[in-house]
């Protein structure tokens, strides 16, 4: 079956890696699971002979098609659809359980489906996801590394993420040009805990990481928020006035956004 370039197709080749990979996802005997791109079946004949139900979601039509041929069981559905259009909502209602995800994330659009999961979070318990190791170290950055950004505090909002193990390019075929890597996510969004609303605080979040070589006060009075006001509000969170948004952590971020809400309530 040719390669379709602009689906990113790397597939997973590595028997163990796919066992690996599944072993993550913790006990699934009865349990409803979502994979994102099965593509030739790797990951899915691990789940296939271990979960309840498998709900194999993918993008190109002879994959599914083919897959479909080898998975006739009901226990494993094969829905030819983008990812980024399935209702993740609607799949946990029927299977009357929050789902479990697991996938080998096309690189070009990896961005937009961890999004996708973490909007779809009341759906999700647990997902075991894989992806080029540079999305990997951003998501799973501490604060003070060059890798915290605005993806590591929206994914890591939304719940604890821990990398697992890295498959060298000899893994796929074709080989990528990149190393991968896996990590666990697990869905506890950290909204309510920390006191600031979803939507006003990752929008934030984005505004303080808008320029990341310039400091955490520039950014700030980049986006609207004077100079004084933004001093107060750094203090009151025991920032350093000197910070780049880098250096704070995500308790820290909350804080200064409460600042913030106190001194400017539109903000």
């Amino acid at each position: 079956m040719p390669l379709k370039s602009r689906l990113g197709q790397n597939f997973l080749r590595d028997a163990r890696a796919a066992e690996r990979i599944v072993a993550a996802l913790g006990p699934i005997e009865g349990s409803t699971v979502v994979e994102i791109g099965p593509g030739r079946g790797a990951i899915t004949r691990s789940l296939a002979a271990k979960a309840g139900q498998v709900i194999a979601v993918e993008l190109d039509h002879e994959l599914a098609a083919t897959l479909r041929d080898q998975y006739p069981s009901e226990r494993v559905a094969v829905i030819e659809q983008d990812v980024l259009q399935f209702d993740f909502a609607e799949a946990a209602k029927e299977a009357g359980e929050r789902l479990r995800v697991v996938g080998n994330l096309p690189y070009y659009i990896t961005s937009p489906i961890l999004l996708k999961l973490a909007a779809s979070h009341a759906a999700i318990e647990a997902a075991v996801l894989m992806v080029q190791r540079e999305v990997a170290d951003r998501v799973t950055a501490a604060p003070g590394s060059r890798d915290y950004g605005v993806l590591t505090v929206t994914v890591q909002m939304y719940g604890p993420v821990e990398p697992l193990f890295t498959l060298p390019p000899a893994a796929f075929s074709p080989p990528p040009e990149v190393h991968s890597t896996v990590f666990r996510w697990r869905f506890a969004p950290r909204f309510a805990e920390l006191g600031v609303e979803e939507d006003g605080f990752l929008s934030f979040v984005r505004q303080v990481f808008a320029q990341k070589r310039k400091t955490l006060a520039n950014n700030l009075r980049a986006a609207g928020i004077d100079t004084e006001t933004a001093a107060a509000a750094m203090q009151r969170a025991g920032i350093d006035s000197l910070a780049r948004a880098e250096a704070a952590s995500i308790e820290l971020l909350t804080a200064l956004w409460q600042a913030l809400r106190t001194d400017r309530p539109a903000a």
